[in-house]
């Protein structure tokens, strides 16, 4: 047996033994082990470019794969799971010179995310300061791991967490012959189901593909929705800062504008003094503080500093020195970290019979937090020069808030535009600053709540108002910027999200909102483009007649140029828009105007622009056809491209029209019809 031959199904080399140029007769030797000339090349078989035919004798032995193969399947698996779980792309190759800069900014997020998430918590979800604080913890690391943005962190929201509470105010509306250990339970069973249908529906979406949802809102519907949240949680913030929360018990006013109507008629006889003059005294003080640390953006010392956070610690000082819980003021008291006997707990076991009823909720969270996270993490992405994906995004933020709702009464956690700005501005580069966040956090919910309980719950509604002020920041700008470019489209959504956002609730207000401008994508793309082409001035050019005024139009011949693909959506109307054109030409008139142009003789379909034309479109264009036919009226179609013209041709529409109306150019078109 010749050097470096072997008998089939020994060692890799035996491919060693195939050629390209062997011959059939030569296939007995090869069998053998004499055909000396190599059929393919090893490093073609080992890279796997190599196919094999059917011949049993031409192919490896099963189970036997080259070293590259298995070098190359494992090098595509890797690339999977980089792409798929970023962590092990960043984490390995984790450079220290970043550490400094993630490290300064977790502690910054921290200062930030503990007073404000125990605000969110109580103020505005009714529930614990521990719900709060878990959801700024718990989240947080698992979107570590999956999330394509590197600043984005992930906490509780002002408005997802309104959202909450008003479901939680419902169910305890409906229980309130409980006692109070009842109705705490009731909202932690409920807040953890709605952050586990939102974990559940955010992952659902991503794994859809269905990151593309972002582009369906308008900025006026959001905007519209972001300004009603502002006014929701400013009014709901009110009645604490005034000590009116006794009687909002008593009297129970429902809707938002119940609210309104409830401050404006008491604020000024029944408020509580000392109440009020801490509530009002700690916004001014975080107002004036966030004023000064403007005038000082280039003092890195003095722009970082945490008013916040000094406010919650001063205020703290003070109250328990001066004991305010005796004189009236509500403090934030003990707070419970274990809702049952076990930290973790699967999310149905005590919420299960409030799934169904929180289902429309947690869908309206899921969108609007999504969309505030993909802002956020498009802008920082940018910023940064990297790219995120919105599917991965969605799948990242699905995995931390199921993650989340194993922990009972965690609420609903998504990414801020805020805080992210804020995070990358401080230094960091990675989601490792988050991962200090959430640490912090975590450690400061088990050992720092026990120092704030003589915290004045006052003083939280005065921090998220502080808050609800920047969400008023750009409504003047929007609105002046709709007014001045006569968008009154716009300007009548935002009025309408807003009105009923305040007047109703906010899911009515949303939901109807999103259904207006979902039809309104909906008319749009249903109406085909088209313009009418005529003949420009001594030349053989033709152009839209609306974009150019000299254009000639040639009298009893319509030229139409379709400037988009046809599909079922659009051809609906076609027969419609024709006639429009047909009678009125381009200028929008009024259907009981009398026609400004007489019926054409002849119809010339210009379309270079139609790429694609699905089954329905083209039987819905053939039926157009027969009837202009039927009318007498001359047809031609031009610049068809050779996708639509083989679906016309399976359609009969070039048996219907013949092959002489098709023509390669409107030059060519115009030629013909003159000389017939």
């Amino acid at each position: 047996m010749p050097s470096g031959s072997r008998p089939y199904g020994g060692a890799t080399s035996r491919f060693n033994s195939l050629s390209t140029t062997t011959s059939i007769s030569s296939l007995p030797g090869m069998v053998a082990g004499q055909e000396r000339m190599p059929l393919v090349n090893q490093d073609d078989v080992e890279a796997g470019q190599t196919q094999y035919g059917s011949s049993p004798s031409l192919r490896p032995a099963s189970g036997i794969e080259t070293p590259k193969d298995t070098s190359s399947r494992n090098s595509t698996l890797a690339k999977r799971v980089r792409y798929y779980v970023p962590s092990t792309a960043w984490i390995p190759n984790y450079s220290v010179s970043l550490l400094g800069g993630d490290i300064l900014a977790g502690v910054t997020l921290a200062a930030m995310l503990i007073p404000q998430s125990v605000s969110y918590g109580t103020a505005l979800a009714k529930l614990s300061p521990a719900t709060g604080l878990f959801a700024a913890a718990i989240p947080p690391i698992m979107y570590s791991f999956l999330g394509t943005s590197r600043q984005l962190n992930v906490a509780p929201e002002a408005a997802l967490s309104l959202l909450v509470g008003q479901a939680v105010s419902d169910y305890r509306r409906g229980a309130h012959r409980f006692s109070p250990e009842d109705a705490d339970a009731i909202g932690i069973a409920v807040s953890t189901a709605i952050t586990f249908q939102v974990g559940l529906f955010a992952s659902m979406l991503g794994f859809f593909r269905l990151g593309f949802l972002d582009v369906v809102l308008s900025r006026a519907l959001l905007r519209g929705f972001v300004t009603a949240v502002a006014v929701v949680i400013a009014v709901e913030q009110l009645i604490p800062m005034f000590g009116l929360v006794a009687l909002e018990n008593k009297l129970n006013p429902e809707s938002t504008l119940d609210k309104i109507i409830f401050l404006l008629e008491f604020m000024w006889t029944d408020y509580h003094k000392p109440t009020m003059l801490v509530s009002f005294g700690a916004l001014l003080v975080l107002i004036f503080m966030r004023t000064f640390k403007g005038y000082f953006r280039y003092t890195w010392w003095i722009y970082r500093l945490p008013e916040v956070l000094i406010v919650v610690v001063l205020s703290t000082i003070i109250s328990g020195s001066l004991r305010w819980d005796e004189d009236g003021i509500a403090i934030l008291g003990s707070v419970p970290i274990k809702s049952n006997d076990h930290f973790f707990s699967f999310p149905l076991k005590q919420s299960l019979r409030y799934v169904r009823g929180t289902t429309s909720t947690a869908v309206l969270i899921t969108i609007m937090g999504f969309l505030d996270s993909t802002v956020a993490a498009k802008q920082n992405a940018d910023r940064f020069g990297y790219a995120i994906s919105p599917n991965r995004e969605l799948v990242a933020l699905g995995a931390a808030n199921l993650l989340g709702s194993f922990v009972p009464g965690t609420l609903p956690a998504f990414g801020s535009i805020v805080r992210s700005k804020i995070n990358g501005d401080v230094g960091a580069r990675t989601q490792l600053a988050s991962l200090v966040a959430a640490g912090i956090t975590l450690l400061a919910t088990f050992f720092l709540l026990p120092y704030l309980y003589f915290l004045p719950r006052c003083v939280l509604a005065s921090i998220i108002c502080l808050f609800v002020i920047s969400l008023f920041g750009e409504v003047p700008h929007d609105l002046v910027y709709y007014w001045r470019i006569g968008a009154w489209s716009d300007l009548a959504m935002m009025s309408l999200t807003f009105a009923l956002s305040v007047i109703w609730n906010i899911e009515i207000g949303i939901v109807v909102s999103l259904i207006i401008s979902l039809l309104l994508v909906i008319k749009r793309s249903s109406q085909t483009r088209m313009i009418i082409l005529g003949r420009i001035p001594d030349t053989d050019k033709w152009g839209p007649i609306a974009d150019n005024p000299g254009a000639e139009d040639v009298p009893g011949i319509l030229i139409v140029r379709i400037r988009e693909s046809l599909d079922f959506a659009n051809t609906a109307q076609l027969k419609e828009r024709l006639r429009r054109l047909e009678l009125y030409g381009p200028e929008r008139t009024h259907p009981s105007e009398e026609p400004r142009r007489q019926p054409a003789s002849t119809l010339v379909f210009h379309m270079a622009d139609v790429e694609t034309c699905d089954a329905s479109a083209v039987q819905i264009f053939h039926e157009l056809l027969a009837t202009y036919q039927k009318r007498g009226v001359g047809l031609f179609v031009t610049h068809l491209r050779s996708g639509p013209r083989e679906m016309f041709e399976r359609a009969g529409i070039e048996e219907l029209l013949g092959s002489e109306a098709f023509f390669d150019t409107l030059g060519d078109a115009m030629t013909s019809i003159g000389q017939r």
